[in-house]
């Protein structure tokens, strides 16, 4: 139907005869010459409806925003003083000589240059939200990722191999999406949080190395960077060790933003230990752009006449830290007020400072209402540790270790956006030496960090069992500008110490068979070294865009309460569908709800 698109014209094309198809993006009637605006998914191409064709004209006459178009005219040069050197196309229009109307359309629920249209009304009318060109542009750049991903491993001798969508439910740290079966009544299949196991019987299977682009599926709590439904590159290697598949994996995250932003990633990427970044920044994805830090201060408070920095200092999963903030002295109580009220959200009971007025003048040159608890020598500790100077201000967190690091790390964030202290540029990080396990208060009982196929960095069993607090694993997250784009680890090749593992997480024997009974009988038929990693692409792409949320680069996404406003989905199954779901569960003995 079309020769060229509207936003390749370009005027290489002057006198030539060409047929475009689109939306009309804008109508405009000058005293007597109508312009149309097409618009395609390359861009825009102004075309020109003169009087003198009187038929062409008066169609031109009747067309509105997002009628869909077939034009065919000549190209020529736009009049002197008309050219727009904003648009690719700006130097060029096309004089119509036929026009079809190939449909009419309804006036839109919102225009396409509107940006103050609400995410309710653009996920409801998703179809048309598509056609604006940020859209376009972004599912395009995602489009671009995905294939020169899959290019770079295709060159490095990665198979493409897909895996079930239903499979077993498998304890992965997230709610599964279950799917009820109609041939085994009673029973479900689960939709894959992963295709975890899977790829690993592929590394056992002798396929040495597997990647896919695979859609996974968690039901859990959703931020503006979660998905109920998601899409992730994921890869597996045999016969490797950490070192390895870091270089494989840098090599093609550098080569990506060098052929898709022209950006240049350093070459290694820094490497941080868990322990190190938690201390830092508390957090393990910490976004390096940010010039502030935390500061340990548990020995200098832990004699102070002030239990609430006293206490935790003592405490051995206590933590007292601070975070001074160059010139945060002009912030304002209004501003520290809010900043209290922030942390709260993470569980903090409070938010104590200290400004600096002038760092001469030793405690009279400090304002705050703490400092009649503290000696001279925790003041001289304090200014010193931290850095500060005249006009810094500093916050303290003092709670268990986790509350400090979760509401320090989100202030440290939320200073460097409000203060604009972010810099420029793309900062990757390569975080390691992650704990094998964590105790879980409500279960009490061992968990494991990431999943409990990721092996311990351990010589033995007995170590593993022995030691699970101090266990340290051979995991690894690629994380860039404070979100993690990548996490994996070696994975657990022996199958006794996969039993020791599912041990230390008090998966009894016959649970383990239950569940993993598979995968423990397959470790048994020599199963290679191995490891992988798992790269979310829709944050990758969010990140490469520029987005503010993962659902600016899914074409169809749910909403924060997973829930799709396009399709009204979910919605309630029919009748017969519902008399054969209690059908299932009453023959398996299960009760109905």
């Amino acid at each position: 139907m079309r020769n060229h698109y509207c936003g390749h014209l370009n005027e290489s094309l002057i006198d030539q005869n060409v047929i475009l198809c689109g939306w009309v993006n804008r109508r405009r009637d000058h005293g007597g010459v109508i312009f149309i605006d097409l618009r395609d998914r390359e861009g825009l191409a102004q075309v020109v409806f003169e009087p003198e064709a009187a038929e062409i004209f008066a169609m031109a006459e009747r067309v509105r925003n997002e009628y869909v178009l077939r034009i065919q005219g000549t190209v020529r040069h736009r009049p002197e003083g008309t050219v727009n050197p904003e648009l690719a196309t700006g130097q060029v229009e096309v004089v119509c000589q036929h026009i079809e109307i190939l449909n009419a359309a309804e006036t839109p629920p919102f225009q396409l240059d509107d940006s103050n249209v609400s995410e309710e009304i653009r996920l409801r009318y998703r179809y048309i939200d598509l056609r604006r060109p940020e859209m376009q542009a972004r599912l395009q750049l995602r489009a671009k990722i995905i294939t020169l991903l899959r290019h770079f491993l295709d060159e490095q001798g990665f198979l493409d191999i897909e895996t079930p969508m239903l499979t077993k439910a498998t304890p992965e740290g997230a709610r599964d999406y279950l799917v009820p079966s109609r041939t085994h009544p009673g029973q479900f299949f689960a939709l894959p949080q992963s295709p975890q196991l899977f790829k690993q019987l592929l590394m056992m299977s002798g396929m040495e190395r597997y990647y896919q682009v695979v859609r996974c599926f968690r039901d859990e709590d959703l931020r503006a960077d979660r998905q109920p439904e998601f899409t992730q590159l994921d890869i597996e290697m045999s016969f490797i060790d950490e070192t390895t598949i870091k270089n494989v994996m840098e090599s093609m995250i550098r080569r990506l933003f060098k052929e898709v932003l022209n950006e240049d990633l350093p070459n290694p990427f820094p490497s941080m230990s868990y322990e190190e970044s938690m201390r830092r920044f508390g957090t393990d994805k910490p976004d390096l752009r940010i010039p502030l830090e935390l500061t340990d201060v548990n020995d200098l408070m832990a004699d102070v006449e002030f239990n609430v920095f006293a206490k935790p200092a003592k405490d051995p999963d206590g933590r007292v830290a601070a975070l001074c903030v160059p010139n945060g002295k002009a912030l304002s109580r209004k501003q520290i007020d809010d900043y209290t009220g922030f942390v709260g959200i993470y569980g903090a009971k409070g938010l104590a400072y200290i400004k600096v007025n002038d760092i001469t003048a030793g405690r009279k040159g400090l304002q705050s209402p703490i400092l009649k608890f503290l000696p001279d020598q925790a003041i001289e500790g304090i200014l010193e540790r931290t850095k500060a100077d005249t006009g810094s201000l500093i916050f303290f967190g003092a709670d268990k270790a986790k509350i400090v690091n979760e509401a320090l790390g989100a202030l440290r964030l939320k200073i460097g956006n409000d203060l604009k202290l972010v810099q420029k540029g793309w900062k990757p990080l390569w975080v390691v030496d992650y704990p094998m396990f964590e105790w879980d208060e409500k279960e009490k009982r061992w968990a494991s960090l990431h999943h409990p196929f990721t092996a311990p960095n351990v010589p033995d069993i007995a170590t593993l069992e022995a030691n699970p607090k101090t266990c340290l694993s051979r995991a690894y997250d690629m994380v860039l500008n404070g979100n993690e784009i990548g996490g994996g680890s070696i994975r657990i090749h022996r199958p006794d110490m996969q039993s020791a593992a599912f041990r230390v997480l008090g998966i009894g024997e016959e649970e383990a068979q239950e569940k993993f009974g598979f995968l423990l009988e397959a470790l048994q038929y020599g199963c290679p070294p191995h490891g992988g990693i798992a790269f979310g692409l829709d944050r990758l792409a969010m990140l490469m865009s520029g987005a503010s949320s993962i659902r600016d680069v899914i074409a169809f996404p749910k909403t924060q309460t997973a829930s799709c406003l396009l399709t009204s989905a979910p919605s309630t199954a029919s009748q017969a569908q519902l008399r054969e779901l209690h059908i299932r569960l009453r023959t398996q003995g299960t009760p109905s709800t």
